[in-house]
């Protein structure tokens, strides 16, 4: 009995005869066949069982293609109960085949099915332990920068001066338009809502503490940061990381620099310096935003609007943020700094970091804040 399916220049035929079935396989099984004999090799494997003998004496041709289907086929009559032997191979489809065969014998494992709450304790943890390692990273980068500030001291032509004005320029002289612009449209919309508010006790006056307040000690200084660590931190971990991946910072040490005291240091400098003064421009324009939207909105003119924001703020109020603005220009520096140096050797990489560099930069930032306001609350300053 015989049943033959042919392609195109390949066959496989499958004869029986006794309990023996003989599989001949015979032409070109390269890549070019591969698909016609793909369909065949199926076919002729159906209901197959017992002892099976895969002849390969008639392959005129062959190649990886042909060598994947000749173990495919034959390990799907293994686990269908059939015992196979293969004959007749030559020594190209001998090396073919014992090249490929293990390849064939992977199996991919699917995970265990595990209950939500160990796949939720399961991220906290690796979460923790992420954070750690970051805030052991961040610690390193801190005190190379103080080294690089002694020796900069101790040595003062080491101190990259033109670097760091560079620095600020970048940083601070150019967000000085969107740090405006933002900070007028807030304080206009806190002293819009504030009016409207406070209009139904007939207590519009206190529009001037709430945005005098308000934009003094927490908006002014959290929205300065929170666009630094967008706009400058973003681009210090696309810039480190990009240096990362072309190797230069493994140049920089073959040539005897470190490369924290060259490349971070001045832009963390730039950081702390640069974030006071554009926090001061954000108030300014956070207060005048407030007193454009009242005159409007609330019908108070300017003049009153000053003469009650005096009594309402003063020097501490001010002071309040400012002094946290250094604080957060080291946090945007030092997180952007560190997941620069984290960057692998890819795009992918380097996109994952800098999204990540902004995301932490925010969030430290913000509870930086609450840190700082709750200590001053507890000082009474």
């Amino acid at each position: 009995m015989a049943d033959t399916e042919a392609t195109l220049s390949g066959t496989l035929n499958r004869t029986v005869d006794g309990d023996v079935i003989r599989l001949t396989a015979r032409g070109a099984w390269v890549i070019d066949t591969a698909e016609s004999l793909d369909s065949t090799a199926m076919r002729a494997a159906q209901g197959v069982s017992g002892r099976v003998v895969f002849d390969l004496s008639g392959i005129t041709h062959i190649d990886t293609a042909g060598a994947w289907l000749i173990t495919r086929t034959a390990m799907r009559l293994a686990d269908g109960g059939a015992s196979v032997e293969m004959t007749g191979m030559s020594e190209n489809a001998r090396r073919l085949i014992a090249a490929v065969e293990p390849a064939q014998r992977i199996v991919i494992e699917e995970p265990p099915q595990r209950f939500l709450l160990v796949q939720l304790l399961e991220a906290l943890g690796r979460t923790m332990v992420s954070a750690r390692n970051d805030l052991v990273q961040v610690l390193g980068i801190l005190g190379g920068v103080v080294r690089g500030l002694v020796r900069a001291m101790r040595h003062p032509s080491r101190f990259r001066f033109t670097s760091i004005v560079f620095h600020i320029d970048r940083a601070g002289l150019q967000a000085v338009p969107i740090i405006a612009l933002i900070s007028l449209l807030i304080g206009g919309i806190v002293s819009q809502q504030g009016v409207f508010q406070l209009s139904f006790f007939g207590a519009e006056d206190f529009v001037v503490d709430l945005v005098g307040i308000l934009v003094l000690r927490e908006l002014g200084v959290l929205l300065t940061a929170i666009m630094l660590a967008g706009r400058s931190g973003s681009a210090y971990t696309a810039e480190i990381g990009s240096m990362k991946m072309r190797e230069e910072l493994d140049a920089l040490q073959v040539i005897g620099l470190d490369p924290i005291e060259t490349l971070i240091m001045p832009r963390i400098l730039a950081l702390v310096i640069a974030l006071p003064l554009l926090t001061f421009i954000s108030d300014v324009f956070g207060l005048a935003g407030g007193a454009i939207v009242a005159f409007i909105y609330g019908d108070m003119t300017f003049q009153r609007f000053i003469l009650l924001l005096r009594d309402a703020v003063d020097m501490s109020t001010l002071m309040v943020g400012l002094i946290k603005a250094p604080f957060m220009g080291l946090i945007v520096g030092l997180i952007a700094a560190n997941e620069g140096l984290n960057v692998e050797g890819s795009s992918e990489s380097l996109g994952r970091r800098t999204t990540s560099s902004v995301v932490k930069a925010i969030f430290m930032v913000i509870v930086a804040d609450g840190l700082f306001a709750i200590f001053f609350a507890a000082i009474d300053y």
